[in-house]
């Protein structure tokens, strides 16, 4: 059965979307500890975010493969990706859409989060600075933004030719 994952985007105060991408954020964090946040906080800052989604199309289903929840400023709120769809480009295609709408891209990972920060360092994120007892549960995090000589910028140059 062929398959397509199709980028779409979930504008401000649509909850397309918001149950599949909590479903996937909740199973990462009883896998991996991570993405801990209330599920009020989580779906109140979806619902007054613009969300970039990743959705695989079947024959008869969609299903979402991976998500980022973008505030205004390009800082993303929240990125997942399913764990069975990492190593496929589904992350760094997320950014990608967020850095080419929005230019700036920042975020928060928790300093623990090794995954992240591998996945962030990856593709260009440099740590801006270390914020103690940043989360709810005073886990420590990392502020990161997109170096000038990031992924993004790699990419966009590559298209400008």
């Amino acid at each position: 059965m062929s398959a397509t994952v199709e980028l779409r985007v979930v504008e401000q105060g649509d909850d397309t979307f918001v149950e599949d991408a909590w479903a996937l954020k909740e199973g990462i964090r009883r896998e991996e500890g991570v993405l801990r946040q209330r599920r009020g906080f989580f779906t109140d800052a979806y619902a007054r975010s613009r969300t970039f989604v990743l959705v695989e199309r079947t024959l008869d289903e969609e299903r979402l493969v991976g998500f980022a929840s973008v505030r205004r400023d390009g800082y993303i709120l929240f990125l997942a990706v399913d764990p069975d769809e990492r190593g496929e480009g589904h992350g760094k295609r997320l950014v990608a859409a967020v850095a080419e709408e929005y230019g700036k891209v920042t975020c928060h990972a928790r300093t623990s989060n090794e995954n992240a920060l591998e996945f962030y360092q990856g593709i260009g994120f440099e740590v801006v600075r270390k914020i103690d007892n940043y989360y709810e549960d005073y886990g420590d995090a990392y502020y990161l933004r997109l170096g000038e000589d990031s992924f993004t910028e790699k990419l966009s140059r590559f298209f400008r030719r």
